[in-house]
């Protein structure tokens, strides 16, 4: 069996077969969410985080009148960590300990127009503490004559993972801008053509009131005499 087929066996016996416990990979995990906030309400979520992990949360706000929002996020010892009042988006990053962090949307401020809102989380450093390449040391008995080690193979891994991992997040947040641009065309659209009538209306009215006061100059008000 020669080295490169040796070397295929093996990076598919990584793939389909890793070892309990192992993880090699930066654990970093990604959500978004994306809800409506009625007026003069304020809505919290919560997120449990471990120590030494990484917070990142974006939001946008997609559509409601003025395209603002307050945003709180407090720590778990419920200390406020950002405070953004009236903001149309945001990205904060923050070093998290043991608990559970709180973050809140508040719209009390509107008495009508509701919010359309999006937030995307991605978490960091959210694996097990004490993980080594130990685990892996059996996997590569006989691998020393390879010219790539099953290291090099994993640290591939890795970087497309990370790389895929980015992508995804990008394309989360073009389709977040591509979905407020949209709301924003559509209100335009909206108030053009309501406007648009209005001047139409104002026109017929206006022609009407000329048309009657031409008529009215050439009537004969004399009063024939019998």
């Amino acid at each position: 069996m020669g080295p490169w087929l040796l070397l295929v066996l093996l990076g598919c016996l990584v793939l389909l077969l890793p070892p309990p416990g192992a993880a090699e990979f930066s654990p970093s995990l990604d959500s978004d969410f994306t809800f409506t906030l009625p007026a003069g309400r304020k809505e919290c979520f919560y997120q449990p985080m471990r120590k030494e992990a990484s917070l990142e949360l974006e939001y946008q706000v997609l559509d409601g009148a003025g395209l603002d929002v307050d945003f709180h996020l407090l720590s778990p010892k419920g200390e406020t960590l950002v405070f953004d009042e009236r903001k149309s988006d945001g990205v904060h990053t923050v070093e998290t300990e043991d608990g559970d962090y709180m973050f809140c949307f508040d719209n009390t401020f509107s008495t009508i127009s509701e919010k359309v809102i999006f937030f995307e989380l991605i978490l960091d450093n959210m694996g097990e503490d004490g993980q080594d390449e130990e685990d892996w040391k059996k996997y590569v008995t006989g691998t020393d004559l390879l010219d790539m080690k099953l290291e090099d193979i994993l640290e591939s891994i890795n970087s497309v993972k990370a790389r895929l991992s980015k992508s995804v997040q990008i394309q989360t947040l073009l389709r977040a801008f591509e979905a407020r641009d949209r709301n924003i065309q559509e209100s335009n659209f909206d108030r053009v053509n309501f406007w648009s009538m209005v001047n139409l209306g104002v026109m017929v009215v206006v022609s009407a009131v000329q048309v009657y006061m031409l008529k009215s100059l050439f009537e004969d008000k004399r009063k024939s005499r019998t």
